[in-house]
């Protein structure tokens, strides 16, 4: 990384908030570490440590191998998520320095959801009834939080009269519904289904860009990775038969096309910097992109999407590494890794590897999995991240700082189920 890089890195993380900000967020980032490091449970303290140190000496080391282990370890750790709730959503993931919730966070709607569309794809490559069992009860749960409008509610499940829609997390919890009702044929999947996609034809403004971003991401701007939804949207069309959601669907992609500049970047693509989104943002994006275009057969959809990740491949690092924020300039804009962006790369990369047989995809994928698995616990004697893979590289590094945010094991699993499907 240029020197340049590192200065500007460090400006933008503690001199541009204002001191009375960067003095709180320093206060507890040393508050968790502290946590973290000296924690009660010597086993956990001790993966902490080892953890820490693999990134201050640059010495991971790839697991080559293991995928149909590890793969079933992150999936018994999904349905943990779900055992963890007191109902049959799945936990937001597993946070130790968390006192109030003792660790487990309550079930959050949006990425129960996609976890649904995981688990179904799991239980059919490893004929797992009880993954399967687990998806239907999530999708059905779906269903009693929905909100009257169609929407699915920003956060954590929340009382009725707390709830606040956002297009993105309707989206996500269509996605699991369009599959509940491949695997179940149950109606109630598809009604359910068929208020969400309504709501998000009606959220659109002329443009095509959602409007309704929820109030847990920062306001005032369009949030170019909402084009997922339009993924949830042609699948739910082409489940109906009517044309006008996969046509819908057809033209949030276009609008957010406009949105990529000629060396693949997106803009208006974070939840909270625009500047510098996270690859997790830019994963969301590029997958939506991908997979109407693959489903429409649209070259300049996939034309967009191999743009978007030739620029990030030469950003891989031998062992797999993969910075966690980007400048426009493809300069890295965070000293640590967002481990569910790198999954969500590899994700694509591997989409991409299918369908134009470039080596070159496949073996970054591999990197970027390979990477991720030698961060996966496999240690029993710690049940809360058995399987899990942490927010970030290092644990107490910038994304979803010391905990186990649910959606990072899902891209995960996503990950390796097509490892092993490439090989």
């Amino acid at each position: 990384m240029k020197f340049s890089t590192q200065i500007k890195i460090l400006v933008d993380r503690y001199w541009k908030p204002g001191l009375r900000n960067t003095y709180w967020d320093l206060t507890a980032a040393c508050k968790e570490a502290k946590t973290m490091l000296f924690h009660p449970d010597a086993s956990l303290s001790k993966h902490v440590r080892q953890d820490l140190l693999q990134y201050l000496l640059g010495r991971s080391r790839p697991v080559v191998g293991q995928t149909e282990e590890r793969a079933r370890a992150a999936a018994d750790w999904l349905l943990r998520s779900q055992d963890a709730t007191p109902d049959d959503g799945a936990s937001l993931g597993y946070f130790p320095c968390d006192g109030i919730y003792k660790g487990w966070r309550p079930s959050y709607p949006e990425t129960t959801g996609y976890i649904i569309t995981t688990l179904l794809r799991f239980a059919r490559q490893f004929e797992d009834t009880q993954a399967r069992e687990a998806a239907i009860k999530m999708a059905k749960w779906e269903i009693t939080v929905q909100m009257p409008t169609g929407a699915v509610q920003g956060g954590p499940v929340s009382a009725s009269g707390k709830q606040t829609p956002a297009a993105f997390n309707t989206g996500m919890v269509l996605d699991g519904w369009c599959s509940a009702y491949e695997e179940s044929a149950d109606k109630d999947f598809l009604d359910a289904g068929r208020k969400a996609a309504d709501f998000l034809v009606k959220d659109l403004d002329e443009a095509y860009y959602f409007k309704t971003n929820g109030e847990y991401v920062s306001a005032g701007e369009i949030k170019t990775y909402t084009c997922l939804c339009a993924w949830a949207l042609y699948r739910f069309g082409i489940l109906v038969g009517e044309s006008q959601y996969s046509e819908t669907a057809i033209r949030v992609i276009e609008a957010a096309i406009k949105q990529q500049e000629s060396n693949g970047w997106f803009a208006h693509n974070c939840l909270t910097r625009s500047d510098a989104p996270l690859t997790h943002t830019h994963g969301y994006a590029l997958q939506g992109i991908l997979e109407v275009g693959l489903l429409a057969e649209r070259e300049d959809f996939l034309e967009a999407a191999r743009r978007g990740i030739d620029s990030i491949l030469p950003k891989i690092a031998p062992n797999g590494y993969l910075p966690g924020r980007f400048y426009s300039d493809w300069e890295p804009a965070s000293f640590s890794s967002c481990l569910t962006g790198s999954a969500q790369i590899a994700i694509v990369c591997f989409r991409l590897a299918e369908h134009s047989h470039n080596p070159l995809y496949k073996k970054c994928a591999n990197q970027l999995v390979d990477f991720l698995k030698s961060l996966q616990s496999l240690d029993p004697q710690l049940p809360g991240i058995q399987g899990a893979l942490g927010g970030a590289f290092p644990l107490l590094g910038e994304y979803m700082r010391s905990g186990y945010p649910n959606w990072a094991t899902k891209y995960f699993l996503d990950a390796l189920m097509l490892q092993m499907l490439s090989r």
